[in-house]
C-alpha cells in the first residue's frame, strides 16, 4: 500500500514499497470492497473531525501513494485545502491524473511540514516505516494544537503472510501497541478499534493455508496480485458485511476482530 520511508534511497523489503505496484492497485481500487470501504470509514471520520471547524480545514496525507484516498477526502471535506506528500514520483503522477489538486514529493528525512494542519492521515503507511515512532512525532509536529491523527494499518502479527513481505511491510500492529505508540507521540487518542471485521475469517483460513507452502519471491508477489481480483459475487457480500462496520464506527463502537485497525487521535 502506499509509502513514505525513512530514507531516499528505495530499501530492501522488509520495509518500503514498490512503485512498480502503483499500476496494478490502481486497477483494484476502484472496485475492491477493501479499498471502496475504507474510504468510506475514512471520508465519514474525517468529515466528523473537522466539521467543527470554523474555516477552511488544512489536511495532509502522508504517503499518500497514487492519490485514491487523497482524491476520496477532496470529495469528503469540500472547500477543505487537502495535500498528497509521497517518496515516489510513479504515485504522484497518478495522484495528479486522479485529481489530486496539491501534491508534494518528499521523505521522512527531510519531512517538509512542521506545522499548520488540522488533520493529519495515514493510511496503510506506518507498517513500511522502519521508524514508525520517528514517523508519528513528526506528524505530530506538522499538526496544529486541537488536530487530529487518524491512522489505518493492518492488524494481527499473527496474520504476518506472505502479503505482508510481498508488500514490503516491517510489521502488523496490536491494537493497545499502536495506542501507546501514539500517545508516546504525544497524541491523545480519542478512539481505536479494529475493522475489516467480515473479512477476518476468510483472510486468516487462507493465509494460514498458503504460508504452509515454501513459495518463491515472484510467487508472493502473484498471490498479492490475484488477492485484489475478487470474485465479484464475493466481493460484492464483503462490501455489503463492511458497511454495518461503517455504521458502527460512526458510532465510535470498538469492533474486533479485524485485519485492520483505525485510531483517532488528538494533540
Amino acid at each position: 500500500m502506499p509509502s513514505l520511508p525513512l530514507r531516499a534511497d528505495r530499501p530492501e523489503p522488509l520495509g518500503g514499497y514498490d512503485p512498480n505496484f502503483y499500476e496494478e492497485l490502481a486497477n483494484a481500487e476502484d472496485r475492491h470492497f477493501w479499498f471502496r470501504s475504507r474510504n468510506r470509514i475514512i471520508s465519514s471520520v474525517a468529515t466528523s473531525l473537522l466539521q467543527q471547524i470554523g474555516r477552511p480545514a488544512r489536511v495532509l496525507e502522508v504517503g499518500c501513494g497514487n492519490g485514491n484516498v487523497t482524491r476520496a477526502l477532496q470529495l469528503a471535506c469540500p472547500g477543505a485545502f487537502v495535500v498528497g506528500v509521497d517518496l515516489f514520483a510513479e504515485g504522484l503522477q497518478a495522484a495528479r491524473r486522479r485529481g489530486v489538486t496539491h501534491l508534494v514529493r518528499a521523505d521522512m528525512a527531510s519531512f517538509p511540514f512542521r506545522t499548520g494542519f488540522d488533520l493529519v492521515g495515514l493510511f496503510d503507511t506506518l507498517e513500511h516505516i522502519p521508524d514508525d515512532m520517528a514517523a508519528l512525532r513528526m506528524i505530530r509536529g506538522a499538526t496544529l494544537p486541537g488536530g487530529s491523527l487518524l491512522l489505518t494499518v493492518p492488524a494481527h502479527q499473527h496474520l504476518w503472510s506472505y502479503f505482508d513481505e510481498a508488500s514490503h511491510h516491517c510489521r502488523r500492529y496490536e491494537v493497545d501497541d499502536l495506542v501507546r505508540k501514539c500517545t508516546e507521540a504525544a497524541f491523545r487518542v480519542e478512539y481505536a478499534t479494529e475493522f475489516m471485521c467480515a473479512a477476518y475469517p476468510l483472510v486468516r483460513l487462507r493465509r494460514s493455508w498458503i504460508d504452509r507452502r515454501r513459495l518463491s519471491e515472484e510467487q508472493k508477489s502473484e498471490l498479492v496480485t490475484n488477492e485484489l481480483k475478487l470474485n465479484p459475487a464475493v466481493n460484492a457480500i464483503l462490501d455489503l458485511a463492511v458497511r454495518a462496520e461503517e455504521l458502527a464506527i460512526r458510532r465510535r463502537r470498538r469492533l474486533r476482530p479485524g485485519t485492520s485497525i483505525l485510531v483517532v487521535g488528538r494533540t
